[in-house]
């Protein structure tokens, strides 16, 4: 299960963030290199400052971290905390809110497979501290 979250995160993560290069970065990336951005006031954002925010300022690079991070901690036996999987339950909620249908929540797949992971090593540590 855990396994399967963490790829999933991953997934997302990665996937936006090269879908949304590859959308915006032919256009932009020059204004990016060229630091045309520095200055900019991002209440009067340009389209190039809109689409670095889209892409590399956005959260996929740093979702993608946590996908790993929880594939890391499933290879060590370990089983990711809660507030991870309600974290990602919380924010795609607000995304689908404000931005509507978007393959976002695949992520509340994986917050499900989080919780139930955590619900299985609560009830095997349970069943362990009865052995004892």
């Amino acid at each position: 299960m855990v396994k399967w979250a963490g790829g999933l995160i991953v997934f997302i993560g990665v996937a936006h963030t090269l879908i949304a290069l590859a959308l915006t970065a032919p256009s932009h990336a020059g204004a990016w290199i060229g630091r045309e951005l520095w200055g900019e006031k991002l209440a009067e954002m340009s389209s190039a400052n809109g689409a670095y925010w889209l892409t590399l300022g956005s959260f996929g690079i740093p979702l993608a971290v946590v996908g790993f991070l929880v594939l890391w901690m499933d290879r060590r036996g370990l089983t990711p905390p809660t507030f991870i999987a309600w974290t990602l339950v919380v924010t795609t909620i607000i995304d689908l809110w404000f931005f509507g249908p978007s393959p976002g929540p695949i992520l509340l797949i994986a917050a499900g497979l989080l919780l139930a992971a955590d619900r299985r090593a609560k009830r095997a540590e349970g069943a362990v501290a009865a052995a004892v």
